[in-house]
């Protein structure tokens, strides 16, 4: 019998090895199943969730900006155009046609208005039966004839007229603007030619990205200036022109081929007819693979975050699992060996109890997967917003979160301090303090340029009562524009600013000088003019001046400038202590 026993216990035995192999199977599946269920279909329906939502987001947020940037340029075009026209107009109502046919008087009218950007050709007038009265310009037209002329009869009869591109009497591709003046009983017209090249690389030299173009078309899609990659000036395009539309229409593209036999991948067009004085459609093109290549590529990014951070907790999953599967088999060898004598039955309900309590203390490695899941998530929600190198950096290592965090303290201290004064009220102003804040803000700048500043303050300067967001705006831009003055050629430079107070008119003198090209002596009555800058096109608008005069004016104050070519430009400012009693009046009623 005893023999028997133990010959049937060790067959118990090796009988429930398997047995507890398939438990531990069992557990082990169990525990991953139940992490997955918890931590990773959460983290992969809120991340895709998050994913879809950004795509059309940034996808709207693209479109938004390509249809800024066709309207921007359209803008540019149109105000060339006006600006061309309204200038032979000017010059056809200010002049009389007796004066104008003499040529020396119109070739010093040429040569004021081409002072600027040479964009004018050539200038004619023209009399009623289309015959050149005078004519300045390249080419030998005085005997030609343009009473048959497309153009003349539309300008007789429109009294304004810009043409399409066409080759004329020159036979080389170019078009013309024409105005039509009466006076002393009869008709005549003052005709001047665009220059093609200024023309176009108004147009052309639009860089969007390294696939992008943009070009003008006419009605009957002929192209009004070259296209980078669709064709030459004159030709017919393929693109498909449609009716006129208001506003601006975003196309897609399909893949195609061009006039040339060239294929063409998907592309997205942005195209708006010109309102003034002629109706051009302007197109701008570019791949659609590169105009979306910033979204798709956050997409791979944030899909593969997404993806590995997944891998990750299904691989800790894993690791913790069998680590607590370890421990539950380490468990139940120490009970067996203490419960060697307990019945079969005593065995099954300890390892019931045993993995209930398994499953209790679970709990605390599941709360911290659980954190660590809402962490991750996190990071995939905030990662949309940042930029390229932040995310690179954040998959890199995440210890550098503390670092960059640091190195970005110090940079928006500034920024944040400065961004404050947004609300128009009046206050007591440090004029002293103020300016070194803004020096602050714009020394790194300075320096990029080659610029110093050198501070020049009265110590005890009295404060003033005014407008701080207005002075805000004043300072910024003359501390911008004194750094601009640099970049005509020179190296380097200085910006001086000096403070005093000025007792007997009640108020502080601001001066502002720099070491730059000046300002020529024509220009010095018209740089507080709306509009008029001496930057080249998209790098001034010619109202920053404009608006200091006004705001320095409405604050009661006064603003004077001297200047020397190549030596520097002065700016003084005078600022009373009390602003005038209508905008403290302004003031209390807000």
């Amino acid at each position: 019998m005893e023999e028997r026993t133990a010959v049937n216990g060790s067959a118990n035995e090796q009988n429930g090895k398997p047995r507890k192999k398939i438990y531990y199977s069992r557990l082990f599946r169990r525990f991953v199943v139940l992490t997955i269920v918890c931590s990773l279909v959460p983290l992969l329906l809120v991340g895709w969730g998050i994913n879809l939502h950004y795509t059309r987001f940034a996808k709207s947020a693209m479109m938004n900006s390509f249809r800024t940037q066709v309207n921007h340029h359209r803008k540019i075009i149109e105000l060339f155009l006006k600006e061309r026209t309204s200038k032979l107009q000017i010059i056809a109502q200010s002049h009389s046609k007796d004066y104008l046919r003499k040529a020396s008087n119109l070739n010093d009218i040429f040569e004021i208005i081409n002072r600027e950007d040479g964009s004018y050709m050539d200038l004619g007038v023209i009399d009623a039966s289309g015959k050149h009265l005078v004519y300045i310009g390249p080419y030998d037209l005085m005997d030609k004839n343009y009473s048959q002329a497309f153009w003349f009869k539309e300008v007789m009869k429109k009294g304004i007229y810009i043409s399409d591109m066409f080759m004329g009497f020159r036979r080389v591709p170019h078009f013309i603007i024409a105005v039509v003046r009466f006076g002393k009983g009869e008709k005549w017209i003052l005709r001047a030619t665009i220059d093609t090249e200024v023309f176009r690389s108004l147009v052309e030299n639009v860089r969007i990205g390294k696939t992008g173009e943009v070009y003008l078309l006419n009605k009957d899609r002929i192209f009004q200036t070259s296209s980078r990659f669709s064709g030459k000036i004159m030709e017919k395009a393929s693109y498909p022109v449609g009716t006129f539309h208001e506003g601006i229409k975003i196309r897609f593209l399909e893949k195609s081929t061009d006039n040339r036999n060239h294929k063409l991948p998907r592309q997205i067009a942005g195209q708006t007819w010109l309102e003034y004085p002629t109706r051009w459609l302007l197109v701008v093109k570019q791949n659609y693979s590169e105009a979306f290549n910033k979204v798709n590529h956050a997409n791979y990014a944030t899909l593969i975050f997404l993806h590995l951070s997944a891998l990750t907790i299904l691989v800790v999953s894993i690791l913790i699992t069998r680590h607590m599967i370890a421990i539950i088999k380490k468990r139940d060898i120490e009970s067996d060996w203490l419960d060697k004598q307990l019945m079969q039955a005593g065995k099954l309900a300890s390892i019931g109890e045993l993995s209930a309590g398994v499953a209790h203390e679970i709990n605390n490695p599941m709360a911290i997967i659980v954190t660590e899941k809402q962490i991750l998530l996190d990071l995939v929600e905030r990662s949309p917003a940042l930029d390229e190198e932040f995310k690179n950096q954040l998959l890199d290592s995440l210890t550098q979160i503390d670092i960059q965090a640091k190195r970005c303290k110090h940079i928006t201290y500034n920024l944040l301090r400065f961004s404050r004064r947004t609300t128009s009220v009046i206050e007591t102003i440090d004029i002293n303090a103020f300016i070194k804040e803004l020096i602050d803000l714009t020394e790194r700048e300075a320096r990029t340029s080659g610029v110093k500043f050198i501070s020049d303050f009265e110590e005890n300067l009295p404060p003033i009562l005014s407008d701080p967001s207005q002075l805000q705006q004043v300072f910024l831009n003359m501390i911008t524009n004194a750094i601009d003055a640099h970049d005509g050629g020179k190296l380097y430079g200085a910006v001086r600013i000096t403070t005093c107070s000025d007792d007997q008119n009640q108020g502080v003198q601001i001066e502002f000088a720099d070491t730059g090209q000046g300002i020529p002596p024509e220009n010095l009555e018209k740089i507080f003019d709306p509009f008029f800058t001496t930057k080249p096109v998209g790098k001034g608008t010619g109202l920053g001046l404009s608006i200091v005069y006004s705001t320095i004016k409405q604050l009661g104050g006064n603003i004077t400038v001297r200047s020397e070519l190549d030596k520097g430009t002065e700016f003084n400012f005078f600022l009373p202590y009390s602003p005038p009693p209508d905008l403290l009046e302004s003031n209390y009623q807000r």
